[in-house]
């Protein structure tokens, strides 16, 4: 069974480039205090690492 990554918008999107606003979206954030789960693999590692100064993540 693979591991789940829990994972916060702690900060605002606002003032940040158009890509890191795309990567937080892809990652099914909207709103700040909105949590999202998915699986622990490479691809959403490297997403959390590009915008990793807005969220925080928790390994559940």
């Amino acid at each position: 069974m693979s591991q789940k990554l829990k994972i916060t918008l702690v900060k605002s999107v606002i003032g940040t480039p158009e890509d890191q606003r795309a990567t937080v979206r892809s990652l099914g954030l909207k709103k700040v205090n909105a949590s999202v789960s998915h699986d622990d693999t490479p691809q959403i590692r490297g997403m959390i690492k590009k915008v990793s100064h807005l969220v925080k993540v928790e390994e559940v």
